[in-house]
């Protein structure tokens, strides 16, 4: 009987395999598909192990009407509809904390990426024309201020790491958190006026999309510099390149976008950024730790056992 079914092309052969060698699966390659998939088996199917960046909607849920798990591959699930999984009382988890460090430490690259300009450096010395040309000096970031929009598990793992860089650290969030003497902002425009670096470490979904505002990037403004390792819908993406472009806003650092990976081709023309192909995550310990509690889920549920990181 397959009880479980793997949703989703971004899945590699390892991924796959181990949850096929645990439990009896299907596949496909988008929840989408689901519905052309034989009545029969998708009426077995009890749990989906899912990792893509389509939506999971409930016309997908309804395509298998024994489901009772959504297991996501991946901290953030905005790409599944929670509302219509609890109004249906299908569980949905997650994958937190396993890759906290990689993505912070991406952040903290990312920063010194762009503030000391080393991409440019690298192909300097690597063209074997060193000798004949000079980078300008580039920028300070130790001592700087930098604020965390988001002090959740990863944002504090950031302002950590920041703060071992003596940055004077500014925070937002829901409420004030218990902190080593950091800024807390009520209000984002507020603290986007008093910082130089601003790092987006917000979950996705509607309640945050373009949070970062036009009016927040302006508060930045020519000297500041923005850093998202979050979701590209939390920030308003064509407020950000004009003023990239007119050099209102002085630098961004991002490993996210809109339409990832056909992002917006005005990027690729911009000297102030450092980019990266959403990669936060994207080492072999923190991909292969993601995958053992995904699968924990899925065998927890199957097994009628507490799931080990319920969302809804």
């Amino acid at each position: 009987m397959t009880n479980l079914m793997i949703v989703g092309s971004a899945f590699t052969d390892e991924e796959r395999g181990r949850l096929s060698g645990a439990h009896a699966a299907g596949f496909v390659a988008t929840p989408q598909d689901i519905a052309t998939m034989d009545m029969t088996l998708r009426t077995e199917v009890r749990a989906v192990a899912y990792k893509g960046k389509e939506v999971f909607d409930d016309a997908a849920m309804a395509a298998l009407p024994n489901l009772g798990l959504i297991a996501n591959f991946g901290v953030g699930y905005d790409n599944i509809d929670v509302d219509a999984a609890t109004a249906r009382g299908v569980k949905v988890t997650n994958t937190p904390d396993v890759l906290n460090d990689d993505v912070a430490d991406l952040c903290v690259g990312m920063m010194l990426g762009l503030a000391r300009d080393m991409v440019r450096g690298h192909l300097l010395v690597a063209s074997g024309k060193w000798g004949e040309q000079t980078l300008p000096l580039n920028r300070k970031m130790s001592g700087a201020k930098v604020g965390i929009v988001g002090l959740g598990r990863i944002g504090r793992e950031i302002a950590d790491r920041l703060a071992a860089f003596k940055m004077e650290v500014h925070y937002t969030s829901r409420s004030e958190k218990e902190t080593p003497g950091w800024t807390y902002h009520s209000d984002l425009t507020e603290m986007a006026e008093a910082v130089d670096w601003l790092v987006v470490a917000l979950k996705g979904g509607p309640e945050t999309e373009g949070h970062v505002s036009r009016a927040v990037l302006e508060a930045l403004g020519p000297q500041g510099i923005l850093v998202n390792i979050s979701r590209g819908t939390n920030v308003d993406e064509d407020a950000m390149l004009d003023m990239l472009e007119s050099r209102k806003l002085g630098g961004a650092a991002l490993d996210v976008f809109l339409n990832e990976p056909s992002i917006n081709p005005r990027f690729r023309r911009l000297p102030n950024t450092h980019l990266q192909p959403h990669q936060a995550s994207a080492t072999v310990q923190t991909r292969t730790a993601m995958a053992d509690l995904q699968l924990a889920n899925v065998t927890a549920f199957l097994d009628g056992r507490d799931l080990e990181t319920p969302v809804n």
